[in-house]
């Protein structure tokens, strides 16, 4: 099978634990870019946490795109224009709250360039850390999101959120997309808009076919897309319910197991030198 699009959820998967690109697995990727391949970023990391990644890969230069917010929005970084966007609504916002307050656990979303919650909190503090973005605290939720915004996420120990996450799959099936990009992180996006369906409106966007796409992850909302994807890819540090779904289990996110990947299924040469 010949393939033309490599699809890399960052945090766990591109990204080693120390939330850098290796120099194998990064000029893996410029040379597979160099060869006509297309690569994007995907992952649930609002843009503006993705651009350095994208810049320090050149997606630019070469054509590629950016899909954040768990697919909620979709990016040319040849041209930063935004081809694919969806929002939550202020009401669906503060139901959302709601929920959060009836659980007992935090909730927070971004408006502009900041984190927003009214319940500080461990993991809200490593979102701030993993994405460079200030978190504010305020004494309203609601009253602080009075625009559309891209996501939610409401925030506990893995323990706490794994029956949350089932329970709120069954409780918003057909209002809105559910799923663990962390085992502290417990996501929220518009129904239907996940990074598989984002990954597949791409896809259509360029002309490639479904089979010609590989697509790399380690956690839940990983899973749309490696199921979509013509060759579905876990890390060796997945957990097991994405291994179980995958085609080829490759090395850990420390151990280049996105550079593995391009040596054994990206060999062909796509473009003239």
């Amino acid at each position: 099978m010949s393939y033309k699009m490599i699809v890399l959820d960052m945090d766990d998967t591109l990204l080693t634990s120390d939330h850098t690109i290796s120099p194998k697995t990064k000029e893996a990727l410029l040379d597979a870019q160099a060869r006509g391949y297309k690569v994007v970023l995907a992952s649930g990391r609002p843009t503006f946490a993705m651009w350095d990644a994208a810049r320090e890969l050149e997606l630019a230069k070469y054509g590629s795109y950016i899909l954040s917010f768990n697919g909620a929005s979709v990016i040319n970084c040849a041209t930063n224009e935004e081809i694919f966007s969806s929002t939550l609504q202020p009401d669906t916002v503060a139901h959302l709250h709601n929920i959060s307050e009836r659980e007992g656990i935090a909730i927070h979303t971004y408006v502009g360039n900041e984190i927003v919650t009214d319940r500080p909190n461990p993991y809200t503090d490593i979102e701030g850390e993993l994405t460079g973005m200030p978190v504010i605290h305020v004494d309203n939720f609601k009253d602080a999101v009075t625009a559309p915004v891209v996501k939610c996420l409401m925030l506990a120990d893995g323990d706490t959120l794994a029956p949350i996450e089932t329970k709120l799959q069954e409780e918003l099936a057909g209002k809105l997309a559910v799923a663990r990009s962390k085992p502290f992180f417990l996501e929220f996006t518009e129904a239907g808009v996940t990074k598989g369906t984002s990954l597949a409106f791409l896809a259509d966007q360029l002309g490639i076919a479904q089979k010609e796409v590989i697509a790399c992850g380690d956690g839940n909302n990983d899973l749309t897309m490696i199921e979509w994807a013509g060759l579905g890819v876990a890390m060796g540090n997945a957990n097991t319910t994405v291994k179980g779904k995958a085609d080829f289990i490759t090395k850990s996110n420390n151990e280049d197991g996105i550079a593995h990947v391009i040596e054994t299924y990206m060999t062909d040469v796509l473009v003239t030198q």
